[in-house]
């Protein structure tokens, strides 16, 4: 069985960190339809502007989203390949898949 390399787990721990709250994964849920301004978020939940300051920052600095500054606003997009490692770790963790790291008999027969 080949083995799988998996993200840091500080990096994911971090991710999953910033995934634990409901309001930051309706902002990713928003952010996957496209690039998104503070304001039309803040329209969307009904977020006080400091809350969702809040939230965007967490979901920054665990990478998840990048923002980039235009005039007096500022957007938010999704960081897909930081997505797509937390998809191919939760994927090589699940029950029966052990990435090669296991040293049980079922991994060694392969």
């Amino acid at each position: 069985m080949p083995t799988v390399a998996l993200p840091a787990a500080a990096r994911v721990a971090r991710c999953f960190h910033a995934l634990s709250d409901a309001t930051r994964l309706e902002i990713v849920r928003l952010l996957s339809h496209g690039e998104r301004c503070v304001c039309e978020l803040q329209a969307v939940l009904g977020a006080a502007q400091s809350r969702l300051s809040f939230h965007l920052k967490t979901l920054k600095d665990a990478g998840l989203v990048t923002d980039r500054r235009e005039g007096r606003w500022v957007y938010y997009a999704l960081d897909r390949k930081a997505l797509g490692e937390i998809a191919d770790f939760a994927g090589a963790v699940k029950p029966g898949r052990h990435a090669g790291s296991c040293r049980a008999a079922c991994c060694n027969d392969a």
